[in-house]
């Protein structure tokens, strides 16, 4: 198969689709790669890098989408690739199409195939390819809540781990699934004073003995949140429902209460934000406040990290695009788990929580694939 690497265009976007070590895998398994020029510059990778791995350079990402069977990404189609994509066309990436009417628009215009790296599943009911990233932007959210609690920056002027006679921060996370998991991780060991709210008792039990008592638990109701976001300094939104849109647990009513100068960090924003008051904002522009409370709503936070993010995305996703690249469709038909990442196919929606959020019928693999 001829496989594609464009070079990804959302502002401040760094991450590459593939590394030039992924090429070599590509290569390795009988299949040609295309990358477009200065894809790789992001994480310090040449096109000479890519050439010595089996990759061929061209000059354009119009090139790259006309050349290809199948386009590797890291971030959703920008509008301007929409119109590159074109039917019978795999696209293997993050989609996020649940709060991007938009995007779901142009990609089923396209019929392209598009599989989504976060519905994509395991044996264990997990997510392979949204954990890593997620494991990343969970730890990303202390470093920019830090950041974003200094005065000058317009937060409370506090230290995240105090000091030896001062409080530290109290950070409190929704959701205590992989974000929520690794911003605790990073914020008792800056030694704040961390709360994790979460719906599942199964899973608080997990988290305590994890956190051996460093951490406390509360199941979450309306109550609880409301009792510990407006004593936080610092409140991380990190729930998730897969392929859906988040749950907006803290109305702007609930923010006029907070503390000045605290932060909100919503790691769900690409999911449409757990905040009411969420939008999804930049690295080149990262925050704004609203009632006092500063907004940290950055939606591709990984890509401030690409040389992490890119190699720990393509540990996780080399596996599944190498499948594609063998078997083409064929791949998801044979694998529940691709076939649980399968979006979009030729004009029709294919994942029921996308298509409930966007208000469009939902097609059953069975359909799309006769």
């Amino acid at each position: 198969m001829q496989v594609g690497v464009p070079k990804e265009i959302k502002t401040h976007e760094y991450r590459v689709g593939l590394t030039p070590g992924a090429v070599r895998e590509y290569v390795a398994a009988g299949h040609s790669v295309s990358v477009e020029t200065n894809a790789g510059a992001g994480i310090g990778a040449t096109d000479d890098n890519y050439r010595t791995a089996g990759a061929t350079i061209l000059d354009s990402a119009r090139d790259v989408f006309a050349s290809s069977d199948m386009i590797v990404k890291v971030k959703e189609p920008q509008p301007s690739e929409w119109a590159l994509l074109r039917e019978n066309q795999i696209l293997f990436t993050y989609l996020h199409l649940a709060p991007d009417p938009e995007q779901a628009k142009g990609l089923l215009k396209s019929g392209c195939t598009a599989i989504a790296y976060e519905t994509v599943t395991d044996a264990h009911g997990g997510l392979p390819l949204l954990a890593p990233m997620s494991e990343v932007a969970g730890r990303l959210a202390i470093e920019a809540a830090g950041a974003a609690l200094r005065r000058y920056a317009g937060g409370r002027g506090l230290l995240m781990g105090g000091v030896p006679g001062v409080q530290p921060a109290r950070v409190v996370v929704l959701g205590g699934g992989v974000v929520g998991t690794h911003a605790a991780r990073m914020a008792v060991g800056l030694r704040a004073e961390v709360t994790i709210l979460d719906r599942s008792i199964p899973r608080l039990r997990e988290l305590d003995e994890l956190f051996e008592g460093r951490v406390r638990t509360k199941f979450s109701t309306i109550e609880a949140i409301e009792n510990e976001i407006f004593a936080a300094d610092v409140v991380i939104g990190a729930v998730l429902v897969p392929g859906a849109s988040a749950p907006k647990l803290v109305n702007r009513g609930m923010l006029s209460s907070m503390r000045k100068g605290a932060v909100i960090v919503d790691v769900a924003i690409d999911q449409g934000g757990c905040f009411e008051t969420s939008r999804p904002t930049t690295h080149a522009d990262p925050t704004y406040e609203v009632d006092g409370v500063i907004h940290y709503c950055v939606a591709n936070m990984p890509g401030a990290v690409p040389l992490t993010s890119s190699q720990a995305l393509n540990n996780a996703t080399l596996p599944f695009g190498l499948a594609l690249a063998n078997k083409g469709f064929a791949a998801v038909l044979d694998n529940p788990h691709l076939r649980a990442g399968l979006n979009v196919h030729r004009g029709r929606l294919t994942y029921q929580a996308v298509a409930e959020s966007l208000g469009l019928p939902c097609s059953q693999i069975e359909q799309v694939a006769a």
